[in-house]
């Protein structure tokens, strides 16, 4: 059989790899991004690709705790961290990061968990903590998020490809957190929820310019609430039902201008509510930026044949 139900203990499985399939960045207990989080490593790139398209979500994230002698940095496990959707690697994913914080903190078994995270590109500390009902709120930190002026040629392609004119949308920037995406400002939750990109052109305009996406976001109100849609045709996802790396990419952005805290509301218009929060304080080294939501894991399972047909729903 090629995928079943898991049992309680799902790292005690020889029939194949143990998967968890986790809502992240909840709204309100509802909604989220489903999210795959994978105990173990396939062996190819082409392997990790199949597991979102099996599973039917946007990403997957490969889960491995380094063994004792390895880990334990600074008294905390450490843990790697790997991504992929049906485009291949990502070197980063904040909702994944998420994800794989919640199906940790529920295997540690202890109310509060916290550990170091190493992906392909990075070394933070996460931390989850588990709430009744199954909700885990996890959150990590990262001072590498790097910002810049969008140039003239990079609005060019990706402005038509969103059916936007410049008078229409603000200051934009490209930032930095894993790979580059543009930062992309409107003026109300209305124009927001009108797009309808042109997702053949979009993905034109963004490898042109080695660009992620687009994340399109509104100004925040006072109590830093706001609304966003990321669109990321370059790597697989017309539009992502939840991006805590672009929403850690804003709060670097507004921390520029006072704003330290924000809540970002995306989803809405693929029927999954989500909310990320996100802030940025002061540390040794720099700036730090924080970003986190809520998360539930809704089933387990074993992942038998990655050649296998998608399971069936209910």
């Amino acid at each position: 059989m090629p995928m079943t139900e898991g049992s309680a203990n799902p790292r005690t499985s020889s029939r194949g790899l143990p998967v968890a399939v986790v809502s992240a960045c909840l709204r309100d207990g509802h909604g989220g991004s489903p999210t795959a989080v994978v105990d173990g490593m396939p062996a190819t790139e082409a392997e990790r690709r199949r597991i979102p398209v099996l599973l039917g979500t946007s990403h997957a994230v490969f889960v491995r705790e380094e063994d004792r002698a390895e880990g334990h940095e600074g008294g905390l496990p450490r843990v790697s961290l790997r991504f992929a959707t049906a485009e291949g690697d990502l070197p980063a994913c904040g909702h994944g990061t998420v994800a794989a914080l919640a199906v940790l903190a529920e295997r540690a078994g202890t109310a509060e968990y916290r550990a170091v995270l190493r992906t392909a590109q990075a070394t933070f500390t996460g931390r989850a903590v588990r709430h009744p009902g199954g909700l885990v709120e996890a959150a990590f930190e990262t001072d590498s998020v790097t910002l810049r002026a969008a140039d003239p040629a990079e609005l060019g392609l990706v402005l038509p490809a969103l059916g936007l004119d410049a008078a229409a949308v603000g200051e934009a920037c490209v930032a930095t957190l894993g790979r580059p995406r543009m930062l992309l400002p409107l003026p109300s939750r209305e124009a927001l929820a009108g797009l309808a990109p042109d997702p053949d052109r979009l993905r034109a305009a963004c490898d042109a310019f080695g660009l992620l996406g687009c994340y399109v976001h509104c100004e925040p109100h006072a109590d830093g609430r706001t609304a966003a849609r990321l669109f990321a045709p370059s790597i697989g996802v017309p539009e992502d039902v939840a991006n805590a790396n672009s929403t850690a990419c804003l709060a670097a952005l507004l921390a520029t201008r006072g704003i330290d805290r924000v809540a970002v509301d995306m989803g809405d218009s693929l029927g999954h509510p989500a909310t990320i929060t996100a802030g940025s304080r002061t540390g040794p080294l720099g700036r730090l930026v924080h970003v986190g939501g809520t998360a539930r894991t809704d089933r387990r399972l074993v992942l038998g044949s990655l050649d296998a047909p998608p399971p069936r729903s209910g």
